[in-house]
């Protein structure tokens, strides 16, 4: 058996796609501009460097539209898919996805991202399998701005794969090939349960690691 696993943002999109969220809600209006950027760009820089509170990063990417009635809420959705996610996709990306899933693997999407953004994205590569950070609903299914479960971000991305293989009724060690695909040294405890780990348009922090261990770099957007 074999797995794949991919992380989402720069690595499978040139683009951030929760940092590109937090820009389209300007755009829809639903958040003054100035503010609104400032807060986005200081939590992208914390993912950057590696100080991200995600559970305050979860409330805040999800304050401007998570009170919106239901159907403003798809209706976003679409237009962000159409505006910003489709112009970026990229057929190296999406042959590269294709190709295992034509190699019979085990394929998912495992991204720090939350599954209001990422699920449609998931939709479009033809993957079924999204890890995602799940958010918190209350009794009337309104999103809270809490993160339920294990948030799947650095070592919780390992833990919800865990999770995940074991609702299969498997385990990591039963694959004889695990392939991890991902840009961001944020990424490193998923890295490292690979038997094949790609850094793929790899940060300049990440390239450095994977130089140093003698793992691949892959460019899908040169």
């Amino acid at each position: 058996m074999r797995l794949c696993l991919f992380d989402l943002d720069h690595t499978l999109l040139p683009l951030d796609s929760d940092h590109a969220w937090g820009e389209f809600v300007v755009t829809l209006g639903w958040a003054e501009a100035a503010a609104q950027r400032a807060e986005n760009d200081r939590f992208y820089a914390q993912y950057q460097d590696g100080s991200l509170d995600i559970a305050a990063y979860v409330e805040f990417a999800t304050r401007a539209w998570r009170g919106r009635p239901p159907a403003e809420q798809v209706a976003a959705q679409r237009r962000f898919m159409d505006e910003v996610i489709r112009p970026a996709l990229r057929e190296s990306a999406l042959a590269l996805v294709r190709r295992h899933q034509e190699e019979d693997e085990l394929v998912a999407i495992v991204t720090a991202t939350n599954e209001f953004v990422t699920r449609p994205i998931a939709d479009a590569f033809g993957v079924e399998t999204l890890i995602a950070i799940e958010l918190e609903r209350d009794a009337e299914q309104r999103v809270t701005g809490r993160i339920r479960g294990v948030p799947s971000f650095r070592e919780g991305k390992t833990q919800r794969v865990d999770q995940w293989l074991a609702g299969l009724g498997r385990h990591v060690q039963d694959f004889e090939r695990i392939t991890v695909y991902s840009d961001s040294p944020n990424d490193l405890p998923l890295l490292q349960i690979a038997t094949h780990p790609v850094a793929t348009n790899p940060s300049p922090a990440l390239e450095a690691t994977a130089r140093e261990r003698g793992w691949p770099l892959l460019n899908l957007f040169p």
